[in-house]
């Protein structure tokens, strides 16, 4: 593995930071992950030396700053493999993506009756967005259980199909087992029955190459704050003959071709689903993140991210006071678990005073929290920062919690 961990490290200049007189230890990157130099400086340096709004100017500045984020469009679809920048529609995130699809897809395509196909695995973000066409337009939502591990059963899944069925929203990977469904396969399938087949990646995006053009999926959704890029920006990937056949999700500036007092007409994807002012800033700091990703080669970051899974992995099997959740060998860089006699916020807090950052609750996944018997887990994630130390001293930390709440 040609990772240079140190080197990786050296960039993020918040992993120097103590926490509690003791060295920071992050491993809450399923939530957010930390942010490089290379995405904080040219974040930087467009509030400094290149901003105005886009798409409205004539002036210098305008063309730079439009250049600069329709560059980051052309950044974005490189990192997914899309066919054109034209597929790649900057949101405000990978909730805001899911509900773009869900409300400009529901408004042309779903009717009342027709079916949407869900795993039990799905965070609330790709699961309400769908509940809120159940309730307005009585949209049927099926539902695809999975295994203690997150495998799905594919016969079970093409089980689902009827005539009704015209959509899959599926994770590209679970944010609390780890596990990755076969989104290749369950696309064939899917287009089999005419269907569409929407991916939630906001968790895949980070760990591993994505190519949404091998997976022919329809639609794929990411935020960049996973991908070590700035909040408050994420990215639609959809095929351009069905963005060519979707209403706007929103009005306003920039999304119409003419409006006079009688009607309006729409402009192309993909600035039809982006109204108004957009998230420049943050949009040209996404371009960095991925372009950063994508310079340091994705296969090796995720090389090092399922050593350190394999790692924690082996460690906590060995102690009989871990329940761990989600144990498939070629899972991503997620572990769940729970201590025995202890309430997870507790342990979370316990760690926490250990200077280790984990998250505890549902993850935003109650569905899997019933189907896994529990209310909620502790939850350490990891990115291509992290290292084996770090492992070291988060295990010591369990045991401490271990010994005061076991």
């Amino acid at each position: 593995m040609s990772l240079d961990v140190a080197a990786i490290r050296a960039q993020f200049p918040i992993l120097a930071s103590e926490v509690y007189d003791k060295p920071l230890i992050y491993l809450d990157n399923a939530a957010s992950a930390q942010k490089p130099l290379a995405v904080i400086d040219r974040m930087n340096e467009v509030m400094t030396s290149g901003y105005a709004n886009v798409h409205r100017g004539l002036h210098y500045m305008s063309n730079k700053a439009t250049t600069d984020y329709e560059r980051a469009r052309e950044s974005v679809a490189r990192f997914l493999a899309a066919a054109s920048p034209d597929e790649i529609i900057f949101t405000m995130g990978g909730t805001d993506a899911m509900n773009l699809v869900a409300n400009s897809l529901g408004v042309e395509h779903l009717q009342k009756g027709d079916e949407v196909i869900l795993s039990v695995m799905e965070h609330h973000s790709n699961i309400v967005p769908w509940h809120l066409l159940r309730e307005r337009n009585g949209v049927v939502l099926k539902w695809l259980d999975v295994t203690d591990d997150g495998v799905i059963d594919l016969a079970a899944y093409r089980a689902l199909f009827t005539e009704k069925t015209k959509l899959v929203a599926i994770t590209g990977l679970s944010n609390v087992l780890g596990c990755a469904p076969p989104l290749k396969e369950m696309a064939a399938i899917a287009h089999e029955h005419d269907a569409l087949i929407f991916v939630d990646g906001c968790q895949k995006s980070v760990h591993g190459p994505v190519d949404v053009q091998d997976l022919d999926v329809d639609f794929y959704a990411f935020t960049g704050h996973k991908v070590y890029g700035p909040t408050g920006i994420g990215a639609l990937y959809g095929k351009l003959n069905l963005l060519n056949s979707m209403p706007p999700y929103r009005g306003g500036g920039e999304m119409i071709d003419r409006v006079t007092m009688e009607n309006v007409t729409y402009n192309d994807p993909p600035h039809r689903f982006e109204a108004g002012t957009p998230p420049i800033i943050e949009a040209i700091g996404l371009g960095a993140a991925v372009e950063w990703m994508m310079a340091q080669n994705i296969s090796d970051l995720c090389a090092h991210e399922q050593s350190l899974t394999q790692n924690v992995m082996e460690t906590l099997t060995g102690l009989n006071w871990i329940n761990l959740y989600g144990q498939d060998p070629a899972k991503g860089p997620v572990v769940a678990f729970n201590i025995d006699g202890a309430h997870p916020h507790d342990v979370s807090t316990i760690l926490d005073r250990s200077g280790v950052a984990v998250r505890a609750g549902h993850h935003c996944c109650q569905p899997l929290m019933t189907r896994l018997g529990v209310t909620a887990t502790a939850r350490a994630s990891f990115a291509a920062y992290n290292t084996h130390e770090e492992i070291e001293v988060f295990v010591e930390a369990l045991k401490k919690a271990h010994n005061m709440l076991g």
